[in-house]
């Protein structure tokens, strides 16, 4: 349950085949978790928003959006962290954001009247 709550399903194979640098970020979220005092959803949209904040790659978008999506975490609520984040860290962060999603999970991005398959 705590590898679905945290993104790190697929971060503990890596740990395992003797990786040191993603065993220690493995146990350094697990410990984030439970002293976070947070629900799993609140949890996994915190991260996303300072994911957005870092500008991340897509691999860190993969591990918590997929953790929230496992989660059953809406869709909507990961856009509404991104509108909620945008005046505080600006529009090309956002919309990197989107995109770098968009990569990770193999979306199409397009604006509201576009004809793309799914979209951010």
């Amino acid at each position: 349950m705590a590898d679905e709550m945290t993104g790190t399903g697929g971060v503990s194979a890596l740990a395992e085949a003797d990786a040191p640098v993603f065993e220690t970020l493995v146990q350094m979220t697990l410990d984030t978790f439970e002293r976070s005092g947070l629900d799993p959803e609140t949890y996994l949209l915190a991260r996303i928003a300072a994911l957005v904040a870092m500008d991340a790659s897509p691999a860190s978008y993969l591990l918590n959006v997929g953790a929230a999506e496992g989660l059953g975490v809406p869709l909507e609520k990961v856009q509404g962290v991104l509108v909620a984040v945008a005046p505080v860290v600006g529009s090309a962060r956002v919309v990197s954001a989107a995109r770098s999603i968009g990569e990770a999970f193999d979306l199409t991005l397009h604006h509201e009247g576009g004809d793309a398959g799914s979209a951010m």
